[in-house]
């Protein structure tokens, strides 16, 4: 209910985007000029040196957004703080929007979703790698057909907590792309635990790892709940995922997990990351076939 009284409006979403792109005052983006009048109906400000209009979405994710900016709101609210956030068909009921308009967007905030790589992961560390997708007849163990291989990686606090996680698509489980994915997650002095998988053999001369026998997951029970979680969210609630925009949904997934014990700034937080993305174009999401909701 708060959220509604906060944003009931176009002009209530808008100007929160405003105060939040000028808190530090106006810069004019073509010719630098601090000078400004305002363009009172769009809440725009009018550069008085080159008479540049500079609206508060110009230059952000929500540059030429398709709808009105409360559901804009709306979407990013229940993505954010929803559990298990919402699928475009969801949101497109509810909104009065086509399927497409409310993915595309969605699309757009799981941009801003994506890991900065501020954080690598500390202390007890789990790494495991698994495959995303549905079974498929003769296909067994690693091979992958159309299935998607994914790393994760969580930290461990005592036999039950859970800190952080990260999750990374990749094209093989080799040494070189283990290497990559811990290098830029994990912290160096991390104690890290996988599986007996081979490729993490040759890492043991740069990390501390420990590798035990999975025993289908029970060598390594948190981080394998969280995979269950990750597969059961996908299938329960978006159905299925292409290929080509998994990485976007496992942001989303560990966006919210990560901040799981920080409910009173998950939104806040994910509006100021959109206005400081840069914006970008999503004609090849037009011209690929939709295969998430």
């Amino acid at each position: 209910m708060e959220f509604q009284d906060a944003f009931s409006d176009n002009r209530k979403a808008l100007q929160h985007l405003a105060d939040i792109k000028w808190a530090n005052g106006f810069m004019c983006p073509k010719c630098g000029n601090k000078t400004h009048c305002r363009v009172y109906y769009t809440l725009s400000r009018k550069c008085q040196s080159c008479n540049h209009i500079d609206s508060p979405t110009a230059g952000t994710l929500f540059h030429k957004v398709k709808f009105p900016l409360w559901k804009a709101f709306w979407i990013i609210y229940q993505m954010s703080m929803a559990k298990k956030g919402k699928s475009s068909y969801e949101l497109g009921r509810e909104l009065g929007i086509r399927q497409k308009t409310a993915w595309l967007f969605r699309r757009k905030v799981q941009e801003a979703m994506a890991s900065l790589g501020r954080h690598p992961l500390e202390g007890e560390v789990e790494v495991d790698e698994f495959m995303i997708g549905q079974k498929e007849p003769g296909k067994k163990g690693r091979s992958k057909g159309s299935k998607r291989l994914v790393i994760m990686s969580i930290e461990r606090r005592g036999e039950k907590g859970i800190g952080r996680g990260y999750a990374t698509t990749v094209e093989n489980a080799t040494s070189e792309q283990l290497e990559e994915f811990i290098e830029e997650k994990v912290d160096k002095e991390a104690e890290i635990t996988t599986d007996e998988w081979k490729g993490y053999t040759p890492l043991k001369a740069k990390w501390k790892i420990t590798q035990k026998k999975s025993d289908n997951g029970k060598g390594m029970p948190q981080i394998h709940n969280i995979i269950m979680n990750l597969k059961g969210w996908l299938r329960g609630i978006h159905h299925k995922c292409s290929k080509a925009h998994l990485q976007s949904y496992l942001d989303e997934f560990f966006y919210r997990f990560n901040r799981r014990n920080s409910r009173n700034t998950i939104f806040d937080g994910l509006i100021i990351r959109m206005m400081e993305h840069q914006p970008f174009s999503i004609q090849a999401f037009r011209e690929d076939r939709i295969l998430c909701a």
